[in-house]
């Protein structure tokens, strides 16, 4: 998660991480070291799952987060200790841009006015310019090396000039993730973790009054909704404000608290899915007695891939999978009722997992 200072960051942190508290208080850089975080990522399907195998306890999938300090223009140059917050994201999946649509004289803002496309650009700018420093810096590696250090299977001069081109790329004020690549492209600037690379996601901050809308009529959530199109990323509505006031309720309150305000959420359930999509994840199912969980693996992966998620050893003893997605499953009452209709399959190592599968594995151990 990165964003300004003061633009609900933390406080959205606290919301989504139930059993973690960052500092959030009306000043920058109240947040200094980085706090790490596990988020569940709701899903409907587990409570029906459940209900059909009589499962004693619901797991979801979850995603980590990290809440780093605000930045501010000049952090690629160290200004705010940017340098420090950066590198604490490069090993991230994806980015969670907070950025505040929400007026209220109370909190200052860094640079004295609302205006979130402003604010969006300078985080993109101080991203890019953190980038063209890894950039430049493994061209001078190369260069220097007489090829000795070269991404395998490229000479010195293809990796050359690969990285020129997506320094050009960046100095145009692009980001790397709208930059049409070959795979060889992206071989050569993997391990650099570049930044703008990464899947984005905004975290339009809203009042509780304008979220009542979805943000439909603020002009400041609309400005940003044409940004976040132009910059290859998504946008989420989200409102810190309510978020913060629901997080120690229990679901019956909660409930009752959207409904007074007259929303279904406050926005976080729709982010964290957001991101999931994103990162290109699916989920599948194990279900049972004792428990029904859900899975992370990314699309493509084949069912020994799968099956590796739970435990290394299932991946590498793997023998099959047995199968049925999700609506055969609870249309059928179960995996009897899926069998008895032919909706089971039993399937090999070459097997695609889709999403909402529900699956068996068999594996020698």
């Amino acid at each position: 998660m990165v964003g300004l200072p003061n633009v609900g960051k933390s406080t959205l942190f606290n919301a989504l991480v139930a059993n973690k508290r960052a500092e959030a208080a009306n000043f920058p850089f109240c947040t200094i070291e980085p706090n790490f975080g596990t988020v569940p990522v709701f899903d409907k399907r587990l409570n029906q799952l459940s209900t059909i195998s009589g499962s004693k306890e619901i797991i979801p999938t979850s995603v980590e987060i990290v809440d780093i300090a605000g930045l501010v223009e000049g952090a690629s140059e160290g200004q705010g200790l940017g340098n420090k917050f950066l590198a604490n994201i490069r090993e991230c999946d994806a980015i969670v841009h907070v950025v505040r649509c929400f007026v209220n004289d109370n909190i200052v803002h860094v640079n004295g006015s609302i205006d979130p496309t402003r604010d969006a650009g300078i985080i993109n700018s101080e991203l890019a310019l953190s980038d063209m420093g890894q950039i430049q810096k493994r061209i001078e590696k190369v260069c220097k090396s007489k090829g000795k250090v070269s991404v395998e299977g490229h000479t010195m001069e293809s990796e050359i000039e690969t990285l020129t081109r997506v320094l050009s790329w960046l100095e145009d004020g692009k980001q790397v993730r709208q930059m049409e690549m070959s795979v060889d492209d992206w071989i050569v600037i993997k391990e650099l973790n570049l930044l703008t690379a990464k899947p984005c996601i905004y975290a339009a901050n809203l009042s509780e009054e304008d979220l009542l809308t979805n943000g439909i009529g603020n002009v400041h959530f609309e400005a940003l909704s044409k940004f976040a199109a132009n910059t290859g990323a998504g946008v989420c509505p989200v409102s810190a404000q309510v978020a913060a006031e629901l997080r120690d309720l229990t679901e019956d309150e909660r409930n009752e608290f959207l409904s007074c305000i007259g929303v279904k959420s406050d926005g976080t359930t729709e982010l964290i899915n957001t991101a999931y999509r994103q990162l290109d994840l699916l989920t599948y199912f194990t279900t049972g007695e004792k428990e029904t969980r859900a899975w992370t693996v990314k699309h493509g992966s084949t069912a020994p891939q799968a099956a590796g998620v739970i435990h290394t050893d299932f991946e590498k003893g793997f023998i099959k999978a047995e199968t049925v997605h999700y609506e055969d499953f609870v249309s059928c009452g179960g995996f009897s009722g899926a069998k008895e209709k032919g909706l089971w399959q039993l399937e090999g190592k070459d097997y695609v997992v889709q999403e909402g599968d529900i699956m068996v594995f068999k594996f020698n151990v």
